[in-house]
């Protein structure tokens, strides 16, 4: 058996629905314990600088603040990244103003594991539309296991509850309907992934 970090052997173990601890074997040599962490072999304290060439997805619905979408979509191709959206169906929606939005995926086509972070912004009644929608479950909920930021607005609280959320868990949650809510979600961005969720996961 290799000698790895022990929080992690435990928590293979308990993926296999091992009961007791892997033993590890006596090694061959002393491993080396005190080892200096490495800045230039990090991916976290590395990352890049925007986020830029990255993609967002937006799970709209019919009634969706036009104003808010379009906001968001400026901040994000602002920077650089691209926002696809996804709803009910793939015909297109009609926002809160009585304009079209082209809509690119069908919520069940459109998983949020294709995106680098996704936004949340359907209307309330559309809201409970999508509670009925396993798919828009998942949405949520796999977002949050893979820790990307969520940016989200009042309306879709009921659906983060089904998905077994909340927008108080951590501060990858960013309310867009906030002053500056798409700027300040972009800048989250920037950092990819909310990593601390991972930890508080375990």
């Amino acid at each position: 058996m290799p000698h790895i970090d022990a929080k992690l052997t435990d928590r293979v173990a308990k993926g296999l629905g091992l009961r007791e601890r892997i033993q590890s074997t006596e090694p061959a040599k002393e491993p080396l314990v005190k080892i200096k962490t490495s800045r230039a072999l990090s991916i976290i304290q590395n990352g890049p600088k925007s986020f830029a060439g990255r993609k967002v997805g937006v799970l709209i619905t019919d009634g969706t603040d036009r104003d808010l979408f379009d906001a968001l979509k400026s901040e994000v191709e602002g920077e650089g990244a691209t926002l696809e959206v996804i709803a009910p169906v793939v015909g297109g929606v009609n926002a809160s103003d009585g304009s079209l939005i082209d809509v690119h995926q069908q919520i069940g086509g459109g998983p949020s594991v294709l995106y680098d972070a996704v936004a949340v912004i359907p209307s309330p009644e559309g809201c409970q539309a999508l509670l009925k929608n396993p798919a828009a479950k998942d949405f949520v909920s796999d977002a949050f296991t893979h820790l990307k930021f969520i940016g989200y607005v009042d309306a879709a609280l009921p659906l983060l509850d089904k998905a077994g959320v909340a927008a108080d868990m951590d501060d990858g949650f960013v309310p867009l309907a906030k002053t500056k809510g798409p700027a300040t979600f972009v800048a989250a961005c920037r950092k990819l992934r909310k990593w601390e969720r991972d930890e508080a996961m375990t």
